[in-house]
């Protein structure tokens, strides 16, 4: 029977395996849709993609203008967009192609590009591994790419309507081009006798510069594969020189590319000012300058000293550059931030950026979590380029490895660049396996093919008797029985190698399916993601019962002379929700995602760790705020984020200390234990959330505690010598007692637990905790965090909202109250202790047409006087009386 020839349909073949790697990617990546669909439209994946879905509806709006300038985030000032417009116009262009105009068609056209970009990464992905290997590491490192894990695979998912996805494409789509401009440049040589040869490199270093103004065009953090290439320019330059080799190539295929990228550049124009390269300034065109500069220096002096002692170049290099670093230093301070102290903030990290998720530092466990064996066979894919390269270097595989290096070190610093990490993982991965595999195949394959009985291998007395012949000696005897013996069969395999063969293809193997089961728990889980729905709940409330703020939604306002209206205002909450402010309720933020609004005197930060409420006022008043939505998890879990944010100095520990308790009865071991202090009741983002604005009295046992000072115990962290269990009262009174004559470097004090050790404990404060004057609750979501608790359990809302109003005053002295119920029926009591005879309160008994009511007048207690107040003079700030 005639055997198939393969080699005839292998192009064939290949394409249909690289679609089957598509097909897969874009099944995982579409599964949360099943969950994620309403009939509102998409319910989307995190924070930031709800504002590109507001990007994307205000450019269909205007096709294809694009705002560098938003006035629905960020009140007053409005935001300066600083990310570029690609990925953006390319969803707009897409929905004017299908005709999706209403939000729903909108959002879904918009959900799928992610997942279809991650399928453009897998034929990618192969090209690349074809162009530094061969087709067989093409196919594995584009069946990696298709199942790798990790935040690529999260922010491609059906519904992550960011750009990220974006970002890894279009920069991988550029080391493509640009290894393939090394390759096809790296034999040419600069001279007006070779113009000819010039043309090929030239168009491909060309189509290099258009890929690398497509990744700048969509996030100007691209300007990062520009260090790439510097850095590479460096290291290939020392290896060129090293091996006696023209580095005419580096010349050429830099000056071209960035060339192309500075037309491209200044074509665009420069919407932001300033040289700051995180975002589209003259910067980038002097960075690049800056780049072919550096080349074309570099090149004249291995010119200058070529044939001199090896070592004359890096130590020129090395004092070049320490006197260019000088000279910039000194004389253009400018240009020095710009290319110096730029670079070292970026690999830096602040104390706020523990508070961003995915700008925290990227640690061991977190790497092996999400690539396992992949780091293992990455590992081994850079040694295979450097064992590659130990006779004679090959430029593309220098750049590979150059590029490696400063992604990972880019990923340990920040670890949202996990995404980025993963094209290397998958290639690298891809290249060990490809080079294990050729140079194990031949044994390999003897071996199947013997134990299939092969028409590849005979048998051994097939053999010996082939060997027959030349084993006689002259006169045609047979060679002696025990010389046959020691001659092994030709086809014997190395059982070493088919042991490596076998363990790679496992390990391989291991890496792809444990990502791929990894990916598919992740798509499943996140069809039941997206936006809480009590968050939600509230926002669309937002929307449709408070005043809008008179500005077109869809409208593109130019920065130098657009002013807020008169009526306008701004909603504080954390910058977590700003984006869901902006798109859900139509509402301007005072902060968002980007951290904007959240540091400073009157940033966000600062208002909600403020304990008190004129400091907190005079913020709002500064910054235009109407209304404050609250929710749970910034009065728990996300409370280190503001606190850290006002003072990164001490962060939460004014609030909730720690203290060091013995890790059991007897123990000499001790474990770090947070409590909360009296100050964190004080905060805004307590007595709003938890107190609803009410004066509030400690109602349960308080723990009165002593302690050791760190120095004195000598450890790094309060000691807690005792403890004991108290009403308030008699807690006060101890601490003050203990305090009076408290030993050297000892003390005592009130706690409470904190809320991850019992729950209705941010609920019950140490001492009184005063009511806020100016607050008054108009709508809470219906979801109790404590669940389904009895009549007498604690009923805490999930997100509240209040507005800030003058308030109404009433001469007077004492307590005074009023009941209140709430939109979901919650009944409570609004309490105020007069200051300098006066209270100020902010709900009206008549004239409000809001959901949550008064039920009763205010009533002084003890004397039993009673007032009625109405919302005219909540909005004036009338006296009563």
């Amino acid at each position: 029977m005639a055997q198939m020839d393969l080699k005839k349909y292998q192009p064939y073949i290949i394409i249909g395996v690289i679609v089957l790697f598509a097909l897969l990617t874009l099944w995982t990546r579409g599964i949360p849709s099943e969950g994620l669909v309403t009939a509102e439209g998409v319910n989307l994946l995190g924070n930031d993609p709800w504002y590109s879905l507001r990007q994307v509806e205000q450019t269909v709006a205007n096709f294809p203008s694009y705002a560098w300038f938003d006035i629905m985030t960020l009140y007053p000032s409005g935001d300066v967009i600083y990310w570029g417009p690609l990925f953006i116009q390319i969803i707009s262009a897409l929905c004017v192609l299908v005709g999706a105009t209403t939000r729903p068609e909108i959002m879904v056209v918009a959900s799928w590009v992610p997942p279809l970009m991650a399928v453009a990464m897998v034929p990618v992905t192969y090209l690349l591994a074809k162009t530094i290997a061969d087709w067989k590491t093409g196919l594995i490192a584009a069946g990696l790419i298709a199942v790798i894990g990790s935040n690529y695979a999260y922010r491609s998912l059906f519904g992550f309507v960011d750009h990220h996805i974006a970002e890894t494409l279009f920069s991988t789509i550029f080391v493509l081009a640009y290894v393939a401009a090394l390759l096809a440049a790296r034999d040419i040589s600069l001279s007006k006798k070779n113009l000819e040869t010039l043309k090929m490199p030239v168009i491909t270093a060309a189509l290099a510069g258009v890929a690398y103004l497509l990744g700048l065009f969509n996030m100007p953090t691209m300007i990062l594969f520009a260090l790439i290439v510097a850095a590479f320019t460096l290291v290939q330059f020392l290896l060129d020189f090293f091996q006696d080799r023209s580095s005419d190539y580096l010349v050429l295929v830099n000056a071209v590319v960035f060339a192309v990228a500075i037309v491209g550049m200044a074509a665009s124009g420069f919407p932001h000012p300033g040289l700051d390269l995180s975002r589209y300034t003259v910067g980038h065109v002097i960075a690049y300058a800056a780049l072919i500069g550096g080349t074309v220096a570099l090149y004249g002096l291995s010119t200058y000293l070529k044939g001199r002692p090896k070592y004359y170049f890096p130590a020129a290099l090395a004092l070049v550059a320490a006197l260019a670093v000088a000279v910039l230093f000194v004389a253009l301070p400018d240009i020095y931030n710009l290319l110096v102290a730029n670079l070292f903030s970026f690999f830096g990290e602040r104390a706020t950026t523990t508070t961003v998720q995915e700008a925290r530092a990227w640690s061991f466990d977190a790497a092996w979590m999400t690539f396992h064996w992949g780091l293992v066979l990455a590992a081994g894919g850079a040694a295979a380029l450097l064992w590659w390269s130990r006779e004679r270097v090959n430029p593309a595989h220098v750049f590979v490895l150059i590029w490696t290096g400063v992604i990972l070190a880019s990923t340990m610093a920040h670890v949202r660049y996990e995404y980025y990490l993963a094209a290397n993982i998958a290639l690298l991965s891809a290249v060990f396996a490809g080079a294990v595999i050729d140079a194990t195949w031949k044994d390999a394959a003897r071996l199947l093919g013997r134990g299939g009985g092969s028409r590849a291998s005979s048998s051994p007395a097939a053999t010996e008797k082939q060997e027959e012949p030349g084993r006689k000696g002259k006169k045609g005897g047979k060679a002696p029985e025990a010389r046959k013996a020691k001659v092994p069969p030709r086809d014997q395999p190395d059982y070493l190698k088919v042991g490596t063969f076998a363990a790679v293809i496992a390990v391989t193997l291991l890496f792809a399916v444990a990502s791929l089961q990894a990916n598919l728990a992740m798509a499943t889980s996140a069809r039941y993601s997206g936006m809480d729905s009590q968050w939600m709940e509230a926002l669309e409330w937002m929307g449709e019962n408070t005043p809008d703020p008179g500005v077109d939604y869809y409208a593109i306002y130019d920065r130098n002379t657009f002013t807020y209206p008169e009526g306008s205002y701004g909603v504080m909450s954390w910058w977590d929700y700003g984006h869901w402010i902006t798109f859900i309720s139509k509402r301007i933020p005072n902060n968002n995602p980007f951290q904007h609004g959240v540091s400073g005197p009157n940033g966000s930060a600062t208002y909600f760790v403020s304990t008190s409420e004129e400091a907190a006022n005079r913020i709002l008043d500064n910054i235009g705020t109407r209304y404050v939505v609250t929710d749970i998890q910034l009065d728990t879990s996300k409370f280190h984020a503001p606190a850290t944010w006002a003072d990164p100095a001490v962060g939460q520990e004014p609030f909730q200390p720690y203290f060091l308790l013995p890790e059991s009865a007897g123990s000499t071991g001790y474990q770090a234990v947070p409590f909360n202090s009296q100050n964190y009741y004080l905060t805004m983002i307590s007595r709003l959330h938890n107190f609803d604005g009410s004066m509030t009295d400690p109602t349960s046992q308080v723990i009165y505690a002593e302690y050791r000072e760190e120095g004195s115990a000598n450890t790094s962290l309060p000691v807690i010598t005792r403890t004991e269990q108290m009403n308030a009262t008699a807690g006060a009174a101890a601490v003050e007692a203990y305090n009076r004559n408290a030993p050297a470097g000892s003390g005592a004090t009130l706690l409470n637990m904190y809320y991850q050790y019992r729950g209705d404990s941010i609920l019950q404060p140490l001492e009184r905790v005063p009511a806020l004057q100016h607050y008054r609750l108009v709508h809470e979501t219906p979801q109790n965090v404590y669940g389904n608790v009895g009549e007498s359990g604690p009923d805490l809302k999930a997100v509240k909202v209040f507005e800030y109003v003058p308030g109404a005053r009433i001469r007077g002295e004492g307590i005074i109250e009023v009941p209140v119920v709430t939109n979901t029926g919650r009944e409570f009591t609004y309490r105020q202790e007069s200051v300098n005879g006066t209270f100020i309160v902010p709900y009206a008994t008549s004239g409000w047409s809001g959901e949550v009511k008064t039920t009763g007048s205010y009533r002084i207690t003890g004397i039993g006087q009673t007032f009625d107040v109405t919302e005219d003079d909540i909005q004036q700030g009338r006296t009563i009386n």
